[in-house]
């Protein structure tokens, strides 16, 4: 076993490194690896606890994407991923079951429900694929936004279909059902996530701090689980939270530590699945080869069902985009109301004889003035942001092929009942459906994405504007800690006199202010996240310039309060 298990890490470090040099993914990589070994006959058969998967590999996965999940974007298109989490995952799954119950007869409309509940979500884990492969932002954003959710209406809506195969359940049973996971997930999820920030941030030991870190997914997976709600639910809040918040309560020895050791555990776990994923290949071919289904029936039916699959995406995305380009539309002309609203609150006249927007007659305090300063800084934004990202169908086809089944699909199938009829079968049919969606979405997507590509004019002027905000937020921060008229000539002084072998005092004086500064600026740059005015990828740069910038002044000599 131990052997195995060297093995395993050591092609899955291949993998990474053929990754550049054969232009092919490496999670496609290990499944076709896995698939090639399993098929070798002295290689034994490979059998995964399906539980392990979703209980022990599922949450850790989820959590590290959710903490890397830019905040702002999440909540611009909470709307648009919401739609595509739950009622693209019901369609899809509705639709594959009537039509697996159509063509074979013999199976329960139940159990047929439960197989389209099990290939119908796109994977986390999957979707780095496309992100690797250089989707758009927004693109990315919805890809992983829909599939950290999905997994929470599809195994809600697996347990229920199979619960209707042997009993009737109702329609409003499953949306309780649905409602009820969910709801005891997400605050599961944000009072892990909020206990696991007040904690950490009293720990001064980064290794403690990141040990302790590596159970906040399953602090708050296997409570969630245990009163029937949805642990990946609960880890993914629990994610989002600490990715939100971390910033601000966690120090940047504890930050940069965390993301060493998360990417490593989480390219470990990461090549683990897909390779596992093609180790199983054999033995499920063997116990359908052995049974009366046949394998051209397995192909044929998960060649079908990933068909079905990809056309209710389409129809959805297009209706989708139509509904994004509405609310373009929609918050450019509400944007003069905006600015009117926002005038009044910079003028007291007007703003005494427009009290209506406090719902009270009495005069407002500054506290609520500034609150719906906040509001209406925020809303503008969100439309500026909404109409800078112009959706067209190739983008929404991006979409569509970029959304790939993966290990959530393997790890479902085999959690049905063994008194399933025609398990095998079922089980078989969405290894195919996961592994056909990998490799052929997979292989051609760079082809997908150039064609989307194509008359894409370079962002360079929009880049320029937001560098100079970045300077200004950065500039303006320092400068208020400093009092220095010309900051940057004040920051390399301060630089020269760390790196110079003057009076210990005054270096001590000339670090705590160069880190105060970088404190202030960090603090601008998180403001200016919160208002959306900063694109994720940009505030992402920032930061990790200034905690690097931090923990070097750190390192110079002793820790400086």
């Amino acid at each position: 076993m131990e052997l195995l298990v060297l093995a395993g890490l050591l092609v899955i470090a291949a993998a990474s490194v053929l990754e550049p040099r054969l232009g092919v993914a490496a999670p496609l990589l290990l499944v076709l690896t896995g698939i090639a070994i399993s098929s070798l006959p002295f290689v034994p058969e490979v059998e995964v606890d399906p539980e392990w998967i979703i209980g022990g590999v599922l949450p850790p996965l989820l959590y590290a994407t959710a903490v890397q999940m830019p905040a702002t974007s999440f909540r611009r298109e909470f709307r648009p991923i919401a739609g595509l989490s739950v009622l693209l995952v019901l369609a899809s799954a509705t639709l594959i079951g009537l039509f697996l119950n159509w063509v074979v007869p013999d199976l329960d409309l139940g159990f047929a429900i439960a197989l389209g509940a099990i290939v119908s979500p796109t994977d986390a884990v999957a979707t780095k694929i496309a992100k690797r492969a250089g989707v758009r932002p927004w693109v990315a954003t919805v890809l992983e936004g829909e599939s950290l959710l999905n997994d929470a209406t599809a195994l809600v809506l697996l347990r229920a279909a199979v619960a209707a195969a042997g009993a009737s359940i109702s329609v409003g049973g499953v949306i309780a059902d649905f409602a009820v996971a969910v709801g005891i997930a997400a605050a599961i999820g944000l009072l892990v996530g909020n206990l696991n920030l007040a904690v950490r941030s009293r720990v001064s030991d980064p290794t403690v701090n990141t040990v302790i870190s590596f159970t906040v997914p399953f602090l708050a997976a296997i409570p969630a689980d245990e009163l029937g709600a949805s642990g990946l639910v609960a880890a993914v809040v629990a994610g989002l939270v600490t990715g939100y918040s971390g910033p601000r309560k966690l120090s940047p020895e504890h930050r940069m530590s965390d993301r060493v050791n998360w990417q490593t555990v989480e390219f470990v776990l990461e090549g683990g699945v897909f390779l596992v994923m093609g180790l199983e290949f054999y033995a499920l071919f063997a116990d359908v080869e052995a049974s009366d289904d046949g394998i051209a029936t397995a192909f044929a039916l998960a060649a079908a069902s990933l068909a079905i699959a990809l056309f209710v995406r389409g129809v959805y995305v297009k209706a989708l985009l139509g509904r994004l380009r509405r609310r373009a539309k929609r918050g450019e002309a509400m944007k003069p109301r905006l600015a009117s609203f926002e005038e009044r609150l910079d003028d007291p006249k007007k703003l005494a004889e427009s009290r209506r927007g406090f719902g009270s007659g009495r005069e407002p305090s500054p506290r609520r003035i500034e609150r719906a300063r906040t509001r209406i800084r925020r809303a503008t934004s969100d439309i500026d942001y909404f109409l800078s990202q112009p959706l067209g169908d190739r983008d929404g086809t991006v979409i569509v092929w970029a959304g790939m089944r993966g290990a959530v699909t393997v790890a479902a199938a085999q959690t049905l009942p063994a008194d399933t009829p025609d398990r095998s079968l079922l089980v078989l049919i969405a290894f195919l459906v996961a592994t056909a969606s990998l490799l052929v979405q997979g292989l051609s997507l760079p082809r997908v994405l150039a064609w989307a590509r194509a008359g894409e004019g370079a962002p360079e002027e929009a880049n320029r504007e937001e560098r100079s905000q970045i300077m200004a937020l950065l500039e303006r921060a320092a400068g208020d800690v400093t009092g220095a008229a010309d900051v940057s000539d004040s920051e390399r002084d301060a630089l020269a006199a760390l790196s110079g072998s003057g009076d210990r005092a005054a270096t001590d004086d000339v670090k705590r202010t160069r880190i105060a500064v970088i404190r202030a600026q960090r603090e601008a740059i998180l403001d200016a996240r919160d208002d959306g005015l900063l694109s994720a990828e940009a505030i992402e740069a920032v930061l990790a310039t200034l905690d690097a910038d931090e923990i070097g002044l750190q390192l110079k000599g002793r820790p400086v309060d």
